[in-house]
């Protein structure tokens, strides 16, 4: 999506649109090989479907804002505070007790971002595109604190499903106000990029199903690096020395956060009974 957006103006709903369109059949195909029909897509909660699709729907647009704006580097750095506000989050909501070591990554994570916007010195990227990326990682944040409840009674199925369906009805109806012609290369790039986002939904969804997500959090942090080099292949972006610091600060908090709930879950959970023989 921000090579298409570099080459040619795309606005935001266009990039959820065409993520959605071309996403969705990946979905679709999905479901059907699971030959469950319509019954993997039911719902028992649709008003809650509802919030978080309109959570999910308002996050992407926020997130695709910043990444017109921002580097890809950056803007999937500051994408990575989504996990310290979800921390914050499940404090107000959930009412969950959090101690010093994460406070401790909170502060260590606000600091890389900081780092990264580095406010007042000459070059800092524009503080709009911050502004978009910060609020898309919040609202992303409140996804999860409400997948948290969505997933009790529903299945990854049907939670996947409606929300590409919204993104595709939000990002439609946007881009009937803001949408461009494009030529034959952005558009097959713009295609891709909807394929890419079907699969890696995918590919996440059933990670999930294989592992705790205490294991899988910390693989999410290759992205940093994923996006450092294709940004550089890409777009001859080189990163800033600013970038690399923040960067490495979000992803340690990140991942010592995610370290101390894997203790702390181990400390709670007694250990299982061994055999005598």
């Amino acid at each position: 999506m921000k090579w298409a957006a570099d080459l040619e103006p795309v606005s935001a709903g266009e990039m959820v649109f065409y993520r959605s369109l071309f996403g969705l059949p990946v979905v679709i195909l999905w479901i059907m090989s699971k030959g469950t029909g319509l019954d993997a897509i039911k719902t028992k909660r649709p008003m809650v479907h509802l919030w978080r699709c309109v959570l999910g729907v308002s996050g992407i647009f926020l997130i695709f804002e910043g990444l017109r704006h921002l580097t890809l580097a950056d803007a999937i750095t500051i994408g990575f505070t989504a996990p310290i506000f979800a921390t914050l989050l499940s404090i107000v909501f959930l009412k969950e007790k959090v101690g010093r070591h994460r406070w401790t990554a909170i502060a260590m994570g606000f600091l890389g971002v900081v780092v990264v916007m580095r406010p007042g010195l000459a070059g800092a990227p524009p503080l709009g595109g911050f502004l978009f990326a910060l609020g898309g990682a919040f609202v992303a944040a409140s996804v999860t604190v409400t997948l948290r409840q969505l997933g009790k009674t529903e299945s990854a199925t049907s939670i996947v499903f409606w929300f590409f369906v919204a993104c595709a009805v939000g990002g439609g109806v946007y881009s009937l106000f803001d949408s461009h012609s494009h030529t034959l290369t952005v558009f097959a790039i713009l295609a891709m990029g909807g394929l890419a986002g079907g699969v890696a939904q995918l590919l996440m969804t059933t990670s999930l199903q294989h592992a705790p997500v205490s294991v899988l959090a910390p693989l999410d942090y290759l992205q940093m690096g994923g996006a450092l080099v294709l940004g550089w292949l890409m777009m001859s972006d080189i990163p800033t020395f600013a970038t690399l610091c923040g960067a490495a600060l979000i992803a340690a908090s990140g991942l010592y956060t995610a370290w101390r709930e894997r203790v702390l879950r181990r400390e709670i959970t007694p250990p299982a009974p061994t055999s005598s023989v």
